[in-house]
């Protein structure tokens, strides 16, 4: 192929990665050293990877490369991939980016790190994210800030901000993120590659150090809706270690991947899209006579609670972090902070292990979870998120998939809304719906702002400026097929997701 030729099959999609073992072009362990000196070269400046395990890495594509009979059918052998930063990994450190885990190594695997290495995956290391999962910019890691590569001064969008920066570096061909209130998507946004956040159930929990139980999914990241499709396919499936994991069938993904959207009904939720910023609204408009014109039918569509999500969000996530993080006192496992009584050493392990943002969490969800303040908050919100359902099942009734923006804003400069909170968590707007129902949904790019240049390495030459936006596209339940596909026709007829960021233009 010829992106492949010159950029290295290393840089390329999965499918590249694939065609280039399949046809001996490369070795898998040729493909590995290329992705791990990449890594060495342009992590420095991005901070995507708080771990890279490089001789672990080689050892396994080496190992591929030993038995590629046995190794032939299996849809990831040989494609390096890196995996966010609070999914176990048996033997190697699993953070989550807070000094509480800093040194904690698991002695097992997440079920879906598994599935990926029965499918022939190379993990090459854990990627930053905001700490325990929580934040909308990747500014909360307890290991510094990951940086946007489109822009250096940006923040990828959060939590799963050094998965979104790696897969758009072209650093792996794929990332696995966590999505509680948009964490997959919103990063994938702001850094211009596809997010996908399965239907709740569709995918295992087990071994994803957990923020909030009834919102957390993990997905892809990648760069077409192909590798989503063909990542999905693995780690979809009832886990009998996760009681939540549904037992639905999992389909063929890539084959609903026709390019065929003719009949196809697209709600657009027109008064949810007051105020957001120009550029992503013409954005979107772009995108949706794209599908328009490949036969799409554009339906408008009411969701009358949906501008209570972001509240209800808050209320109900750090109500449930509040619940999931006492069990790190010091006692168990983790950081323990020294201490001459028991509750000094209590108090003091959760004041230094814990970062601003997680504290602020953890409070905010023992407030709502008190006496005297449970029904006026945390039930009052979950009443709330049942009317939050049963707009988009009425919506469904109407139309196949939901579209709107993924985020109200382009990536924001780092530190911008560090101070207000509030500002930050509106960010989420158009994503936490999708965990409060359960639904899947998907963003892809869909353009780019025309904001003026940013900084960029001293030795290259500098970017022109422009932002990713991402439009973000919701199904029914278990209906990722339907959000894959549409995902896939507007790829076909656009040329957004194949533009790599500045600091990789030199090595495409």
């Amino acid at each position: 192929m010829t992106d492949r030729a010159v950029r290295g099959a290393g840089r390329g999609t999965i499918r590249e990665v694939r065609g280039a073992i399949g046809s001996r072009e490369q070795s898998a362990a040729e493909i590995c050293r290329e992705t791990l000196d990449h890594i060495a070269s342009i992590n420095p400046q991005l901070n995507a990877f708080n771990t890279v395990i490089a001789d672990r890495a080689m050892a396994r594509a080496e190992a591929i490369d030993r038995e590629p009979e046995r190794w032939r059918d299996a849809p990831l052998a040989g494609v390096p991939i890196a995996v966010k930063d609070n999914l176990c990994t048996r033997g190697i450190r699993t953070t989550a980016s807070s000094r509480m885990l800093e040194h904690y190594v698991p002695a097992y695997d997440a079920t879906v790190v598994a599935r990926l290495e029965q499918a022939g995956a190379i993990m090459v290391g854990k990627t930053n994210c905001d700490e325990f999962a929580m934040g909308s910019s990747n500014e909360n890691s307890a290991f510094g800030p990951v940086r946007n590569p489109w822009a250096l001064d940006r923040i990828p969008g959060g939590t799963s901000g050094g998965s979104a920066a790696a897969v758009a570096a072209r650093l792996t061909p794929m990332a696995l993120g966590s999505d509680t209130g948009g964490s997959i998507r919103q990063p994938a946004a702001l850094c211009g590659v596809v997010g996908l956040k399965p239907t709740y159930g569709r995918v295992s929990r087990y071994g994803l150090i957990a923020h909030a139980s009834s919102l957390d999914q993990i997905g892809p990241l990648t760069r077409t809706a192909y590798d989503a499709a063909v990542t999905l396919g693995v780690l979809a499936g009832a886990d009998a270690a996760d009681a939540t994991s549904a037992a639905d069938a999992v389909p063929d993904y890539t084959a609903a991947l026709t390019g065929e959207v003719r009949g196809v009904r697209i709600g657009v939720p027109r008064a949810l899209l007051e105020g957001i910023d120009a550029e992503v609204s013409a954005a979107i408009d772009a995108a949706l006579a794209v599908l328009e014109a490949r036969g799409a039918a554009i339906v408008d569509v009411d969701l009358p609670h949906a501008r209570f999500a972001t509240p209800v969000y808050y209320l109900v996530s750090t109500a449930e972090a509040s619940s999931n993080l006492a069990r790190y006192d010091g006692v168990r496992y983790g950081f323990r902070a020294k201490a001459d009584t028991l509750r000094d050493m209590y108090a003091r392990t959760r004041a230094e292990g814990f970062g601003p943002e997680v504290k602020r969490r953890i409070m905010l969800g023992t407030y709502v979870l008190s006496a005297g303040y449970y029904d006026a908050y945390y039930l009052k919100a979950q009443q709330v998120r049942t009317l939050i359902l049963r707009d988009y099942d009425e919506a469904f009734a109407k139309v196949d998939v939901v579209a709107m923006p993924t985020s109200p804003t382009p990536a924001v400069k780092i530190g911008e809304r560090v101070a207000d909170p509030v500002q930050m968590y509106l960010m989420d707007i158009f994503t936490v719906s999708a965990n409060l129902s359960g639904l899947p949904a998907i963003s892809v790019p869909c353009g780019f702002t025309a904001a003026p240049g940013a900084p960029t390495l001293a030795n290259q030459p500098p970017g022109d400026g422009r932002l990713p936006i991402g439009l973000q596209l919701m199904g029914r339940r278990f209906d990722e097929a339907a959000l894959l596909r549409v995902a896939d026709a507007y790829e076909r007829d656009t040329e957004w997701s194949k533009q790599p960021p500045p600091l990789t233009i030199p090595n495409r």
